[in-house]
């Protein structure tokens, strides 16, 4: 569940907003001026956000991982090796 609610209204009233957060796992979206700026999530949520991001960032890096040893697969590590030694003496 989410409620939308001004931050005004959210400094008026934050306990019980916070035991809605934390207790019933509600959704705050917290508007200032009617747009959309932060929200407010139970720490779990924000533990498994973070973990995703993580497997998110691990999943692309294998994806260019993989692509690099395709685009790769022709050179041996001695030239590979001797052109990052040539691009680093630039």
């Amino acid at each position: 569940m989410q409620k939308i609610i001004g931050v005004t209204e959210l400094q008026r009233k934050f306990r019980p907003f916070f035991e809605d957060v934390v207790r019933k796992h509600t959704l705050l979206v917290l508007t200032r001026g009617s747009r959309p700026e932060a929200v407010l999530i139970p720490y779990e949520d924000y533990l498994r956000f973070q973990q995703m991001q993580e497997s998110e960032v691990l999943a692309r890096f294998d994806k260019v991982w993989n692509r690099l040893s395709e685009v790769n697969a022709a050179f041996s590590e001695d030239e590979i090796a001797a052109d990052i030694k040539a691009a680093r003496q630039g």
